[in-house]
């Protein structure tokens, strides 16, 4: 005759409060590496839009200069800017979160410059190009 009885446990069935904050501590982790490379990975992005825009700036510079033999200089009214919009193929004033503009220095030089106008893009800062296809910053323009 047996008094006691020792019954085992079926499985047990739940999570523990420590595997729970294990798990949220994890997905913690996860996210604070996640969340910066995915920010940075958008600002190179949005950063393309403005490369495309200013070297086909510098295009429609080069076919103005090979038609008229001199850059395109903006007369403050905007001109110039319309007449390489509508003739030469340059993008519009504003890019994605880019607006360009540009500086003729002279008949033979020029300075394209992509200005951010967000602020998600802000901390980016600016990009630029010149007649002869100097990039700046470099280290912008090789990412």
């Amino acid at each position: 005759m047996q008094m006691f009885r020792i019954r085992r446990r079926e499985s047990i069935r739940g999570l523990t409060l420590i595997e729970l904050l294990m798990v949220i501590v994890i997905v913690g982790i996860l996210a604070a590496i996640a969340v910066p490379t995915y920010s940075n990975y958008m600002m190179r992005a949005r950063r393309a839009d403005a490369k495309t825009a200013l070297e086909q700036i510098r295009a429609a510079q080069e076919m103005w200069r090979a038609e008229r033999g001199s850059y395109a200089i903006d007369d403050g009214n905007g001109t110039a800017v319309a007449k390489l919009l509508t003739t030469m193929g340059a993008p519009q004033a504003t890019v994605g979160d880019y607006t360009w503009s540009f500086t003729a220095l002279g008949p033979t030089t020029f300075t394209a410059q992509a200005t951010p106008n967000t602020a998600r893009q802000t901390p980016d800062g600016a990009l630029t190009i010149n007649q002869d296809g100097t990039k700046t910053p470099a280290d912008k323009w090789a990412k």
